[in-house]
């Protein structure tokens, strides 16, 4: 197949899956062009069958602002006439599909097929655009459990934690749905029962919150913030216990990367969260804001090695049974080829 994909290039769970996907699907002998402003940053060297087209915004006196939408409309209708596409994925609905609602809805309802990363988020669509429940395909996230995964050499343990302190993590966005000053404040009550270090990977708008609220709990000379990393997996590999209490997540590959790691999670119960972290098994989830309750399950797993063992365990073995790319990337090949045939919509 000829597939072409359009996606964030910059980090994100979006952009990093729909990279990971084509780069996969090129590997398996498909011909992959990527449409988008910007190289994706996992694209970062030569990939045979993988082509990079990049948006071109030209300067015209009647906008103020040149219109994206549409650039990107014509370099996608370059690229599917010139390299004669099969199918186009498009990497997601907004802001690709407009940011309206009606037109949104419309632009969702004309395409062939539809796919989701979660059956929360099919629920969701289908109720907030009144899909066609038979539209939407779950097709979840996927990671190279061979990246992701436990032990990888060199470890930044010594540097993270120098006094041989557990590490706990957490990996975001910093924006205000991910709850960064939870993670802090579920950090300091699990920090009186289990000494620890707590890792902030990531940069956003919360940042300077998560900082302050550190300072007034007086964990600052715990918490090390490490900004923006490309290598998630080297840290996670280090990492004995992820945090996520996020107010809504689509699916949560932060913590699917952590479980792969083998790194138990402590999560919220919400959105697409419960279908990746498996309470009991690979961590636990609680309700959104029950720091007392977070801070409790964090150092019950960090307090038992052999409790913490058993759900490290079961972290990585679900996260390769279930979500590894060897099991998912066939069933976007096999809906692809649907989709092509006709049996999509």
């Amino acid at each position: 197949m000829k597939i072409g994909i359009t996606c964030y290039p910059t980090y994100g769970g979006s952009g990093a899956v729909a990279t990971e996907l084509g780069l996969l699907l090129a590997e398996r002998g498909h011909e992959v062009h990527f449409v988008s402003y910007a190289q994706p940053f996992r694209l970062n060297k030569f990939r045979e069958r993988v082509f990079f087209h990049e948006v071109e915004m030209e300067d015209y006196p009647l906008f103020e602002h040149p219109p994206y939408a549409l650039a990107l409309a014509v370099a996608l209708h370059d690229t599917a006439k010139k390299h004669e596409l099969d199918l186009v994925h498009v990497h997601y609905a907004i802001p690709h599909a407009t940011s309206f609602h009606a037109i949104t809805r419309f632009s969702i309802l004309r395409s062939h097929g539809l796919t989701a990363v979660s059956e929360f988020l099919k629920r969701e669509t289908v109720r907030d655009f009144t899909v066609p429940d038979d539209r939407v395909e779950v097709i979840p996230n996927f990671i190279d459990t061979s990246v992701f995964r436990p032990g990888l050499e060199p470890c930044h343990r010594a540097t993270l934690a120098p006094d041989g302190e557990k590490i706990v993590m957490h990996i975001s966005n910093f924006r205000s749905v991910k709850r960064v000053e939870d993670v802090v404040a579920t950090f300091a009550r699990l920090n009186d029962k289990v000494p620890s270090r707590l890792v902030l990977v990531g940069d956003g708008p919360d940042r300077p919150r998560a900082l302050m609220r550190a300072e007034e709990l007086g964990v600052r000379d715990q918490v090390l913030f490490l900004g923006k990393h490309t290598s998630v997996h080297e840290l996670l590999s280090c990492a004995d216990l992820f945090l996520l209490p996020s107010e809504n997540e689509s699916f949560g590959l932060a913590a699917l990367e952590a479980m792969a790691c083998g790194a138990p999670v402590v999560a919220s119960d919400a959105g697409g969260l419960p279908e990746v972290v498996v309470d009991g098994e690979t961590g636990y989830l609680l309700d959104i804001g029950d720091i007392d309750g977070m801070a409790d399950a964090g150092a019950r797993i960090l307090g038992d090695e052999d409790h913490w063992r058993r759900l490290s365990e079961g972290a990585r073995a679900v996260a390769v049974e279930r979500f590894s790319a060897d099991r998912v990337v066939p069933q976007y090949e096999a809906y692809y080829d649907r989709v092509i045939k006709g049996g999509g919509e």
